[in-house]
């Protein structure tokens, strides 16, 4: 019974200093390594602030391009589709003016089918950057627990 005890504390006692253990810089000579690891991750996180803000900016605009492409879309359908049900009772120069707005319309949807492509891949640029972002934040946050740690073992002679 007693050696279960111990055991189950021992394991507790592991699991909860696991962190330390996995430590990748663990004493003053590592101090260059950390630092040099320290710098790359802050210029990461500068880099993807940065390039995340202008995705985030650029976001409104790509909708209100998939808004406006999605609404002249519409409006050529219903163009055409009005001048359709007078072409089949009109002439062959009725019907080649209806041939050519439908032409158009079709284009419209096409453009509109993209405006709605370069949304979502905006919207996935900025999950992905968001989250490559978080990533770094934590490892620095690492960082700067492994440097404390560092800081805080006593100076040997």
């Amino acid at each position: 019974m007693k050696k279960t005890a111990y055991l189950s504390c021992f394991v507790i006692l592991l699991l909860t200093n696991i962190s330390a253990f996995s430590q990748k810089y663990k004493n003053a000579a590592d101090t260059a390594k950390l630092n040099k690891e320290y710098a790359s991750v802050s210029k990461d996180i500068t880099d993807l602030t940065s390039e995340l803000t202008t995705a985030q900016s650029k976001l409104p605009g790509y909708q209100s391009k998939a808004s406006d492409a999605s609404s002249d879309a519409q409006k050529a359908a219903e163009s055409s589709s009005d001048q359709a049900s007078k072409a089949t009772n009109g002439s062959v120069s009725d019907a080649k003016k209806e041939k050519r707005r439908a032409k158009r319309a079709y284009k419209e949807a096409k453009d509109a089918k993209s405006a709605d492509s370069n949304v979502k891949d905006q919207e996935d640029k900025i999950k992905r950057l968001t989250s490559e972002l978080t990533k770094k934040q934590q490892r620095l946050h690492e960082l700067d627990d492994m440097r404390n740690a560092i800081n805080s073992l006593p100076v040997q002679p």
